[in-house]
C-alpha cells in the first residue's frame, strides 16, 4: 500500500496524488500546474494506461487540468466525482482546451517564422469530449465501494459548488487504513456555499495549506471597503478591474456587488458591471441550476423569497470577443471581472493592458497569486509588467482584497485538522509554497501532529507511513 505525490508537492498547483495498492494504481486528482509550478510542459510523470480510475476532488483546473491529457495517453478507466463537478468539468475542460489550441496557434506562427518545428496542444476539445464519458457522477456522503478493499465517500468541503474532501477506506491483506484528501479546505462564512464539513477519523490525511501562514482579515466589514473603492474609482472616472477565477469567486463577487447596490452604499447604484468571461457566465448559469440543493441556508431562503443571489440591475454578461474588446473603448467608467484569476491567460491581460497604466482606475485582487504569474508581480508592487510583449506602467490602485479567497486560512485549517477525535498516524502538508508547507508541518507537529511537506515524485509505505522513495 503506497502513496506517491505527483503534484501539489511543495507547491500550490498541479493536485495529483497516486495511490497503489493490491496491484492497482489509482490518482486523487489529475491537475494541471501554473505560474512557476510548471513542470515539462506538463507531462504526466506516470503510465497513463496503468492507472484504473480517478477520484476527483473538485472542478477547478488545478485539480483537474490534467485529466484530458490523462486519457488521451490511454487511460480507459472511471472518473468519479460529485454532481456538480461533473457538471463544471464540462465547461471548465472545454475552456481549458480552447485556451490550449489558441495558445499553441499563436505559437506556431512564431515558430514558423523563426524556422523551427510546430508543436502541438497539450490536448483539444476531442480530448475533452472523450473525457467526459469516463464521468460518474456521485452524491455527497455516499460509501462507494469500487470493490471490497478500495471504498470512498465525498464530504463537502465548502470550497466551490461540488467540492470535496474523500474518505478512502483500503484493505490490503489483513492491513486496513483509512486516508483523508482534504482537497481544497473552504473558507468559512463565505456566501452561497455551505462551510466545510468536517471529519473525525484517519490514518493518514493529505492536507492542503495554500494559506497556511497567514490570517485571513476579518471580512465583516468587506461590504463596505468594496463600495468604497468602487465609488471612489468610479466618481474619478475610472474603471475597476477584478481579475477573478470564473468558477467560485466571481459567483460570490456578484453575491457582494448585489448588496451593495440593494443597500445603495454607492452613489450611483446604477453603474454597470460586466462579467467577461463565457466560462464564468455559464457557470454562473449552473450555479443557478443547483443552489437549491447545496446552497447554506441563506441562499435558500433568498430563493424561496424568488430572490436570485447573484443578479442585479446593470449586471451584463459579455461572450463575444468583440464585446469583450469594445469594454475597452467604452468611456463610461464600469466594474469589469474578468478571468483568469491569477491573470495568466484571457480577457484579463487586455483589461491590464488598457487600465493598468491609468492612474484613475483601480485592480482589486481577490485571490490567490501564485509565484510567477503576472498577477503575483502586480501585487508584489511591480512599476512596470509585459503584457503581449508591450511594457506596461502600474499606475492604477492595487488593492488586495485576498482574504476573500476561496481557502481556509491557517486558523480555518487548524480547525479542520483539530476536528480528528484523534491524531492520525501521519499527516502530509501539499497545495503550499515550500516555505509555506514546511512551517505549515512544523506549526502541526508543535501541536503534537507527526507532519511532513512531501517532496515532488516522493513514494511512502502507508503499512509504517515511511519514505520509499
Amino acid at each position: 500500500m503506497k502513496l506517491s505525490f505527483f503534484g501539489a508537492a511543495r507547491e500550490v498547483t498541479g493536485s495529483c496524488y497516486c495511490i497503489e495498492i493490491n496491484e492497482k494504481k489509482f490518482l486523487i486528482d489529475c491537475g494541471m500546474q501554473q505560474g512557476e509550478d510548471e513542470k515539462e510542459n506538463q507531462k504526466l510523470p506516470f503510465d497513463a494506461s496503468s492507472i484504473s480510475f480517478v477520484i476527483l476532488t473538485h472542478a477547478h483546473i488545478d485539480h483537474s487540468g490534467r485529466l484530458p491529457l490523462l486519457v488521451k495517453k490511454d487511460f480507459s478507466g472511471k472518473i468519479y466525482a460529485t454532481l456538480p463537478t461533473c457538471k463544471l468539468i464540462s465547461i471548465m475542460l472545454k475552456d481549458s482546451a480552447h485556451i490550449q489550441e489558441m495558445d499553441t496557434k499563436w505559437e506556431n506562427k512564431r515558430r514558423k517564422r523563426a524556422g523551427k518545428s510546430e508543436i502541438l496542444p497539450l490536448y483539444n476539445t476531442e480530448d475533452v469530449e472523450n473525457t467526459l464519458k469516463h464521468l460518474i457522477k456521485c452524491s455527497y456522503n455516499e460509501l462507494i465501494e469500487i470493490e471490497n478493499n478500495i471504498k470512498f465517500r465525498f464530504v463537502d468541503a465548502g470550497h466551490i459548488l461540488g467540492s470535496a474532501s474523500v474518505e478512502l477506506f483500503l484493505k490490503e491483506h489483513s492491513v486496513s487504513k483509512k486516508i483523508v484528501f482534504s482537497g481544497d479546505i473552504g473558507n468559512i462564512d463565505q456566501p452561497i456555499i455551505k462551510d466545510p464539513q468536517y471529519i473525525d477519523l484517519a490514518n493518514y490525511i493529505v492536507m492542503e495549506a495554500t494559506y497556511g501562514d497567514r490570517i485571513h482579515k476579518d471580512n465583516t466589514g468587506f461590504i463596505k471597503e468594496l463600495a468604497n473603492v468602487i465609488d471612489k474609482t468610479l466618481n474619478r472616472g475610472g474603471n475597476v478591474i477584478i481579475p477573478s477565477f470564473a468558477v467560485g469567486r466571481t459567483q460570490g463577487l456578484l453575491y457582494y456587488i448585489r448588496e451593495i447596490k440593494k443597500n445603495k452604499l454607492v452613489s450611483n447604484i446604477n453603474f454597470e458591471v460586466y462579467v467577461d468571461s463565457p466560462l464564468a457566465a455559464e457557470a454562473t448559469d449552473l450555479y443557478d441550476d443547483d443552489l437549491f440543493t447545496y446552497g447554506d441556508k441563506e441562499t435558500k431562503e433568498m430563493l424561496k423569497k424568488g430572490i436570485n443571489p447573484m443578479l442585479f440591475p446593470g449586471l451584463k454578461f459579455t461572450h463575444s470577443a468583440d464585446d469583450s474588446k469594445a469594454l475597452n473603448f467604452d468611456l463610461t467608467p464600469k466594474v469589469i471581472i474578468s478571468s483568469s484569476g491569477m491573470c495568466e491567460g484571457g480577457r484579463i491581460r487586455h483589461h491590464l493592458k488598457h487600465n493598468l497604466w491609468r492612474e484613475e482606475c483601480t485592480i482589486i485582487f481577490v485571490g490567490y497569486q501564485a509565484k510567477g504569474t503576472l498577477g503575483r508581480m502586480i501585487l508584489d508592487g511591480a512599476k512596470s509588467v509585459t503584457i503581449f510583449g508591450e511594457e506596461i506602467a502600474v499606475r492604477a490602485d492595487i488593492v488586495d482584497f485576498t482574504f476573500l479567497s476561496a481557502h481556509a486560512d491557517r486558523n480555518g485549517l487548524l480547525k479542520w485538522i483539530n476536528s480528528f477525535d484523534k491524531k492520525p498516524e501521519k499527516v502530509f502538508v501539499t497545495h503550499a509554497e515550500n516555505s509555506v508547507a514546511e512551517k505549515f508541518a512544523s506549526t502541526l507537529n508543535d501541536l503534537g501532529f507527526k507532519a511532513i511537506a512531501p517532496l515532488y515524485m516522493s513514494t511512502y509505505d502507508l503499512d509504517s507511513g515511511e519514505l520509499v522513495k
